[in-house]
């Protein structure tokens, strides 16, 4: 076999998005998550200019959304390879957004993905995405909740989330030692908050008041995993 094919036979083996996303990522600090990046990382990617974009049909939109699905592969590939066991639970979940944050080894392909999806027309994919990576989080670490417990955890840490990559982008601090600070005064507010809800539960007083809310986010349920989705291998 020449070094021609085996050239390509390694670039076969290569997702072709990641190699339209490395491509890109060269071009976003200077003209963001654009048409002008997405069609210069077709060039310079080698692919086909149809295949690259039957792939992201929204062009670097969907670049800027597999970057960030990559991230959160490498926050849970870094988990495989961490020994948490020792950690209270919050802590756990103060490490794996640490770990997420340095996943995005580029800061200002974040900040520009933040720039994109806080665009009117980008928002909703731009929560998704979020709320994608803060339920990779909860179910990495275990999380068995199917109430409405399943749907307030990821929107809880959501918030968290966002915050702290807002502060993690302006934070010029030594190992970013701010930015995780700031990430720990946050978890801190929500155990508080869980606290303070947790003891109007208890109250004696409040029961009967609670009785009703109470059995009505009970009957609230995770949504179901779909089994019907294209490439799913079904048993059976």
């Amino acid at each position: 076999m020449n070094s021609q094919d085996q050239q390509a036979q390694q670039t076969a083996a290569v997702d072709p998005v990641d190699l339209l996303l490395d491509a890109a990522l060269m071009h976003v600090v200077f003209d963001g998550w654009s048409e002008a990046t997405f069609e210069a990382a077709v060039s310079e990617s080698g692919l086909e200019p149809t295949l690259a974009r039957a792939l992201c049909p929204r062009g670097a939109t969907d670049l800027a959304l597999a970057y960030h699905r990559r991230g959160d592969q490498m926050m849970l590939a870094r988990l495989a390879d961490e020994d948490l066991s020792g950690l209270r639970f919050r802590d756990k979940i103060a490490a794996m957004v640490r770990f997420r944050l340095e996943a995005s080894e580029d800061k200002e392909a974040v900040r520009r993905g933040v720039t994109l999806f806080a665009m009117p027309q980008h928002a909703a994919e731009g929560v998704k995405a979020i709320w994608g990576t803060c339920d990779a989080i909860w179910t990495a670490l275990g999380d068995t909740s199917d109430d409405l417990n399943w749907y307030s955890k990821r929107a809880t840490l959501s918030g968290v989330y966002s915050s702290t990559v807002l502060y993690w982008l302006g934070d010029d601090s030594p190992g970013h030692q701010a930015t995780w600070e700031f990430l720990d005064r946050r978890i801190d507010n929500v155990m508080q908050f869980e606290k303070v809800k947790a003891g109007l539960r208890k109250n004696p007083l409040l029961k009967p008041l609670l009785a009703g809310p109470e059995w009505l986010s009970s009957q609230i349920k995770r949504p179901a995993e779909r089994d019907d989705l294209p490439g799913r291998h079904r048993n059976g």
